[in-house]
């Protein structure tokens, strides 16, 4: 038990800390050689914010806990919708102006729609995870037509200003690049066994501990780049991350974690923690879109995300020991 709390302890930071340096790496190379600062912003800081729940999935499925899997996906999704634009709306409201925002939001809403209609039969059978991936390179294909029409959009100029702050020479940003991929690999293996092990210590199901520990630690690249950059008053790319990491985790992450394993879903994950989720995504879309006037999450709808988010992970812990 020791051991294992250990190894959340220490492979929750590094995995974060990779997380970081790989997609700071990939950006940077990106930019060096040309590539649209929206395109990049859609797919490589997109992909790398989710990059610590598709590695943390992956491995899990390997391992047949398909309850990590699932929960770290779907976890994630619950807690950057709730938790973390909810704090970062708490700290400053969210105004949003990007074209490009109002349109994934209607795409976000109708990708967990599908993804939760998957479950009903209580499975993630091959079939559904194919077709989550076959969507992905559809959204995927869609972020590259957009990247490359050179627009001028509220989002892809804050990703350019953020850009142009990276400092360091391209051998450099290659070797941290291959170096957090690496440090990816071996801090989620090490997360992975450890939660294992702590929920068999304490006798709960491998689901709620992927819900809460491991959704809330693999989600804090969402919650520091929203942080910041709601800081510097770039307001649509805080929303667009979280948008692009739920897509990215509900079809990339679930889809992948399918392929290596069919995946068997509880009764309690769909009736409780889908429907969760299927709420939060559609409370994030009437605050966002702005029907007859901007769009924007204020302070009262960040506080009643937050609030909800407390009373769902309370929900979750009594349930685990009932």
């Amino acid at each position: 038990m020791l051991l294992a709390s250990f190894a959340i302890l220490i492979g929750l930071p590094v995995l974060l800390w990779s997380a970081s340096k790989f997609v700071g790496g990939a950006a940077a190379v990106a930019n060096h050689f040309g590539v649209s600062p929206l395109l990049i912003g859609m797919l490589i800081i997109g992909f790398g914010t989710s990059a610590p729940e598709i590695i943390v999935s992956i491995f899990a499925a390997i391992q047949g806990n398909s309850g990590i899997a699932l929960g770290n996906a779907y976890g994630s999704n619950i807690a950057n919708i709730m938790l973390i634009l909810g704090l970062t709306a708490l700290i400053s409201p969210i105004a949003v102006r990007s074209e490009i925002i109002k349109k994934e939001l209607p795409v976000l809403l109708g990708i967990t729609f599908f993804a939760a209609w998957q479950l009903l039969d209580q499975q993630v059978s091959k079939d559904d995870a194919f077709s989550l991936l076959g969507l992905f390179v559809l959204l995927i294909s869609w972020s590259i037509w957009h990247g490359m029409q050179g627009s001028k959009d509220a989002l892809a100029d804050e990703y350019s200003e953020e850009l142009n702050t990276t400092e360091g020479t391209v051998k450099t940003h290659v070797i941290w690049l291959i170096a957090g991929l690496l440090l990816l690999v071996a801090s989620s293996r090490m997360l992975v066994w450890g939660a294992v092990e702590v929920a068999g210590f304490f006798g709960v199901s491998d689901t709620i501990i992927g819900l809460t520990v491991i959704a809330i630690g693999t989600s804090l690249p969402e919650l520091a780049s929203s942080l910041i950059a709601v800081k510097k008053g770039e307001h649509d790319l805080a929303l667009g991350n979280v948008i692009g990491s739920n897509m990215f985790n509900t079809l990339a992450v679930v889809g992948i974690a399918g392929t290596i394993q069919p995946m068997a879903v509880s009764a309690d994950f769909l009736y409780r923690d889908v429907i969760v989720m299927l709420a939060a995504t559609v409370a994030l879309f009437v605050f966002c879109i702005g029907i007859k006037r901007q769009g924007r999450l204020n302070r009262l709808e960040g506080g009643v995300l937050v609030a909800a988010y407390t009373g769902y992970t309370y929900w979750l812990i009594t349930a685990a020991f009932i």
